[in-house]
């Protein structure tokens, strides 16, 4: 392994670093929003949790720009929490294993956190540098994104004094997004009927495994088949052709990732 100490010099790579270590899964985020409150506590910074652990931590203006528009950094606390099937990997305790790969950040075989971890840690050393001027600034770490904005629809707007609001859960530095697609969650009943298996059947399992996946966000795009998918494509198919019975199926279980 190469040398990284100049790319993980980087104040918002050393804290990246750090939120790596703590779990941090979708309704998992207590203690990363602790870790928070007492880093803005640590350095006498205004800080309230509320009780969807989501965190507001506000900073003075720099000398020169008390009436300057109050500036909002946002970016939410949780991650999607999804990993290679040979891994093991406890998402409830472990942390993420960072590996450094010329100019990329990479996890061992499990999903990186860098959606929003980035936002976390460009955050933190934000608030952390007393050397950047800056108007009124106000960082809101949001939970629960992940699974639908819960976090963010449970803030409290009237602890919110910023005008210009800047949400750093994109993907191309340099880029302002202006929108984005939406998402939307179905719940379907199948009224399912069991039956013995009737012995002259031959019973076979079927695995697919080893495409390229991705986010359901930025990667939807890009033709990239979803195993889950096929799998559907494939049994219907068979079933056209053959007298089948479907015995069991599974998939990945999180939204917003491409399965592979």
């Amino acid at each position: 392994m190469k040398d990284f100490a100049n790319l993980r010099c980087s104040s918002v790579l050393r804290y990246f670093e750090e939120i790596s270590k703590i779990p941090r899964g979708s309704g998992n985020e207590k203690q990363i929003s602790d870790y928070i409150v007492n880093f803005a506590k640590k350095r006498g910074l205004w800080v309230i949790q509320d009780e969807a652990f989501n965190v507001i931590v506000k900073k003075q203006p720099s000398k020169g720009y008390e009436d300057f528009p109050g500036i909002i950094i946002q970016g939410h606390l949780d991650m999607v929490c999804e990993k290679n099937k040979d891994v093991v990997h406890d998402f409830l305790n472990d942390p993420i294993e960072l590996i450094y790969d010329g100019d990329f950040i990479k996890a061992n075989g499990t999903t990186l956190g860098a959606d929003n971890g980035i936002a976390v840690a460009m955050g933190l050393a934000l608030l952390d540098d007393n050397s950047i001027e800056h108007p009124p600034l106000e960082v809101i770490f949001t939970t629960d994104e992940e699974v639908g904005m819960c976090g963010a629809a449970a803030i409290e707007e009237s602890l919110i004094t910023g005008k210009i609001l800047l949400n750093i859960d994109s993907e191309k530095e340099g880029v302002f997004t202006g929108g984005c697609a939406g998402g939307i969650k179905t719940h379907t009943h199948l009224p399912i009927v069991y039956e013995n298996q009737d012995e002259s059947f031959t019973s076979y399992a079927v695995m697919l495994k080893g495409l390229i996946g991705g986010h359901s966000g930025i990667d939807i795009d890009k033709g990239r088949a979803n195993a889950n998918v096929l799998m559907a494509r494939f049994l219907h198919s068979l079933s056209e052709k053959f007298d089948i019975n479907l015995n069991y199926i599974s998939g990945g279980i999180k939204d917003n990732a491409i399965l592979i």
